[in-house]
């Protein structure tokens, strides 16, 4: 079974990309030996060769097993166009320096940036929070996945953004939507907290945005359980402080436990009912967990896109 990563392991460039590259080549290997061997990861299916084509990509394996010269017959040079969105606001930086919802989901972008352009997919990233902070350009090449994971590398060694810091998740995919050119993916990462009811209307009726332009959506609802769902403290006085406004308030958690998880119960299960009435794939994520889950759901989507 896969186990979670060490995210405060990563400290240069180099590990990042080490590590993507580790856990993309795991979840392969382990699809392989599971009841989801049928997905294809790399290449579709074989042909035999035809005498005076390129022989670029003949299986040589293949060859050496059956004498015979087959080719890898790929879907398209490049399948899809797939663009991460990347919440980078203050809440992403909690519970702790190191392990944090931001360093998950940075990791999970660039496993999938390394997914992608193991299958020529083109990808780029956006990064934001009250604003559209990055946009990179959307290509398959191996120089720009290097580009890519050299930018999520920086993410995880600066600083949080200042408490008051809002985000603005529906002006982002609202601008998002106006700017895609084609049918495309997109993938966001967001804990999808901190927005009033209103907010919340706001950002799911951006996300349907997309899906007017034709664009597939999954959106990784990314969580640390055991406190931001559960509330599972110790029982003692905190002083618990909002990320993104900086507003206190001292209290015991037995003291609103259960009307906490009522209201979190509730928000989650308007949040999927509404994803789903969109068609928008909608994928709970707890930190403390493999990444496996964030690989799988990608591959079922690209699947349905194609």
């Amino acid at each position: 079974m896969a186990q979670p990563l060490d995210l405060a392991a990563v400290r240069s460039f180099e590990n990042l990309e080490f590590l993507a590259r580790q856990l993309v080549e795991g979840f392969i290997t382990g699809l392989h030996q599971s009841p989801y061997h049928g997905f294809s990861v790399e290449f579709s299916e074989h042909r035999l060769y035809n005498p005076g084509e390129s022989t670029r990509h003949l299986d040589w394996k293949v060859f050496a097993r059956t004498d015979k010269l087959f080719v890898k017959r790929y879907e398209e040079e490049t399948n899809l166009r797939c663009h991460l969105l990347l919440d980078v606001s203050p809440s992403m930086y909690y519970p702790a320096p190191g392990h944090d919802k931001l360093r998950f989901a940075v990791l999970c972008a660039a496993a999938l940036t390394t997914l992608l352009q193991k299958q020529r997919d083109a990808v780029g990233l956006v990064t934001f929070a009250d604003q559209v902070e990055l946009q990179t350009p959307v290509r398959s090449t191996t120089a720009h996945r290097h580009t890519l994971l050299l930018t999520l590398q920086q993410l995880l060694e600066r600083p949080p953004a200042p408490r008051r810091a809002t985000t603005d998740v529906a002006g982002v995919i609202h601008q998002i939507a106006q700017q895609i050119p084609k049918r495309s993916l997109v993938v966001l990462f967001s804990d999808m907290l901190g927005r009033s009811p209103e907010e919340q209307t706001q950002s799911l009726a951006a996300l349907q945005h997309l899906r007017h332009q034709h664009h597939e959506v999954l959106l990784f609802h990314i969580m640390d359980r055991a406190t931001e769902a559960d509330f599972e403290f110790a029982e003692r006085p905190y002083l618990f402080e909002d990320a993104e406004t900086g507003e206190q308030i001292k209290l015991q958690p037995g003291q609103v436990r259960e009307q906490y998880r009522a209201a979190m119960q509730k928000y989650e299960h308007e949040l999927a009912l509404r994803c789903g009435q969109f068609k928008i794939d909608f994928v709970p994520v707890d930190i403390r967990e493999p990444f496996d889950k964030v690989l799988y759901a990608y591959l079922v989507k690209r699947r349905k896109v194609r």
